[in-house]
Parts: C-alpha cells; structure tokens; sequence
C-alpha cells in the first residue's frame, strides 16, 4: 500500500502566499520496520528548530513543514525515510508553489536532507549530527550550500565522517561549511539555543532573508559565488 503524499508531509506554519519554504526531517533509526510511536522524541526534539524558523520569519512568509515517516528506520535499501522525505517535499511544493526551499534534518533525517538536496528548489541544507556513513553519494550536492553541525563528542553518528563527507561534496563542486559544536551529544539537549540560534541563522541566510552570521558567511558565500 502506498501512503498518500500529504501524510508524509504536517505543515506547522503556512502563509497565505509562501515566498519561500523550510522542511525539517526528524531522525530516527538505521533499522526499524514499526511506525514511530505517538510520543516520538526525535520529532519532539526538532520542534524547537521548527519554532526558531517561523518566530524568525513570521513577517516573510515562510512555510514551515514537518515530514511524517510511515518507519522509524532508515532500512537499507529500502530507504525507507529518504522515499518519505521527498515525497514531504513534493507535498511541500505543492502547497507553497514554485519557491526556494531549505532542509534542515537531524541525524537520520540529515541524511535524507541530503539526498534531497539536488532538487532544483532546493537551495540549501542544514544537516544536524547528520548519519553520513562512507560512501554516502555526493555528487548531487554540485552547486549545492551545505552546512553541518556536530559535537565531535556524538557517540552516536561520528563528526569525523560528516567532515569527511563535506570534503568529498567540497570535491564534488558543493559549496560547504563545518561548524563543530562545542556540547549537545548527538540529542543536542546541552546547549540547546546555541544550535537552535545556528539552524535558524543558516536557514535564514540560506534564503536571503538575512545575511549569514559573520563568523560562517565567508566560506559560504565565497563559494556560492564561485
């Protein structure tokens, strides 16, 4: 049975004329088969980043949607979160219309993010302690602005690969920036504002609706223009 398309997709916040949109992806598991239960933590835990974008655009006419996933787990092959996340998107562009569009995605959902990226809308991603295991493709991220956050002290999903991967995507033609978090773990709970104030600054930046913080913005910019 195949899920309708809005049921990947919980709008938070919609404008009546969206100029521009945000999806954030929640994590979740490499296997699990199960639907995430009604008191889901990793969706509980992207709330805040969700809130932080639209108190920050209220006046700019943002869209901010959630994606729903049918399977807590990623699942091989399957790809179980990655088929969910674009069909959110679809649905996403399909209530805003033809605008830009940032994905800001957790661990899990930072991998599915950044499979998305090389949709045209597309037009930048904010992975959070994303899971970019080796050989993680990168080739659709060409021209892409990528940004990631990460504790090097996550024992769950490992700083060093996303590094890693945004050297490989830097390679590939992406326009990259790492920011090491200095507390947060992988639930990134210590220190909480700061990687809610870093996700909603890249996000705004990302959409022109404010300049990047100046500590971030050379490299990004630098590149974008290149």
């Amino acid at each position: 049975m195949t899920a309708d398309a809005h049921d990947t997709l919980a709008v938070r916040w919609a404008p009546f004329t969206p100029r521009a949109a945000v999806l954030v992806l929640n994590g979740g598991r490499a296997d699990a088969l199960e639907a995430p239960p009604r008191l889901n933590l990793p969706a509980l835990r992207m709330r805040p980043f969700a809130t932080g974008v639209i108190r920050a655009t209220a006046h700019d006419h943002v869209l901010v949607g959630h994606v729903r996933y049918r399977h807590r787990g990623w699942n091989g092959g399957r790809e179980d979160a990655l088929q969910d996340a674009r069909e959110a998107l679809r649905a996403l562009l399909r209530a805003a219309g033809d605008v830009p569009v940032v994905l800001v995605g957790h661990s899990m959902g930072g991998r599915a993010a950044l499979r998305l990226a090389g949709d045209p809308h597309v037009c930048g991603v904010v992975a959070l302690a994303p899971w970019c295991p080796p050989g993680e493709p990168v080739g659709r991220l060409r021209g892409r602005r990528v940004a990631a956050l990460h504790d090097p002290a996550d024992r769950v999903t490992s700083a060093r690969e996303t590094w890693d991967f945004l050297d490989r995507a830097e390679r590939a033609g992406a326009h990259t920036l790492a920011v090491p978090m200095t507390a947060g773990g992988h639930a990134m709970l210590r220190d909480a504002r700061a990687w809610h104030r870093t996700a909603t600054s890249l996000t705004l930046g990302f959409l022109g609706l404010a300049p990047l913080p100046a500590a971030l913005a050379g490299r990004v910019q630098r590149g974008s223009a290149e």
